[in-house]
């Protein structure tokens, strides 16, 4: 499928790199223009944008962005589509946000409220990235590890999961966006790889 990308950090990049060798159409972007992509596009072998395009261009749309600057994103391009929300609350980076602080929302939540009519999927965020490169393993592999995810919409979350298994790990659903705070920064699922078992037991045994 075609997949956009906003933000061209590590994640950015990590992601790109895997969805292009798993065989899907890639445009990757930043705040900053496609002249700041240049090399991008031969290193990974994906085309860059604009945000905007970017967003036009994805079937799949991945918000690998700081939180801070989740509300730049134009809420009218997102309708329909399959938002991964890879992003992670640091408060030292975005500044202290009371609802996340209190526990009365998630990172998630909030972008789906931005976005209406977006179809949200919290993944991608529990993971380093340079475990995301070399730790995935074939179906069936002994030592397989799984990744959460979290959302409202079946559908789209079949589809992130399906990212998953293309990039070699196996998915665990922690439920609806409204629990995406289990794997989110400083819980036990949080960048601590697990085979799918484990990881589902973690995820129900933690406590907010």
């Amino acid at each position: 499928m075609k997949i956009g990308i906003i933000g061209a950090g590590f994640v950015g990049r990590a992601v790109t790199q895997k969805a292009v060798q798993a065989g899907h159409e890639v445009m990757l972007s930043n705040s900053r223009g496609p002249q700041s992509l240049f090399s991008m596009k031969s290193a990974l072998g994906c085309a860059v944008g604009t945000v905007d395009e970017a967003i036009a261009f994805g079937e799949a749309v991945v918000l690998a962005i700081p939180l801070s600057a989740y509300g730049a994103l134009p809420p009218e391009g997102f309708r329909g589509k399959i938002v991964i929300d890879a992003i992670n609350y640091y408060h030292e980076r975005d500044g202290h946000i009371e609802a996340l602080d209190r526990g009365e929302t998630t990172t998630s939540e909030m972008i789906a409220a931005h976005l209406p009519g977006a179809r949200v999927v919290k993944a991608f965020n529990a993971i380093r990235m340079i475990d995301l490169d070399v730790a995935g393993r074939p179906d069936g592999a002994a030592d397989r590890l799984a990744l959460p995810l979290a959302g409202d919409d079946a559908e789209a979350k079949a589809v992130v999961a399906g990212l998953y298994h293309q990039f070699g790990f196996d998915s665990v659903d922690a439920g609806p966006l409204s629990e995406g705070w289990r794997f989110e920064r400083d819980r036990p699922a949080y960048c601590n790889l697990k085979p799918k078992q484990a990881l589902a037991e973690t995820l129900s045994g933690t406590t907010r």
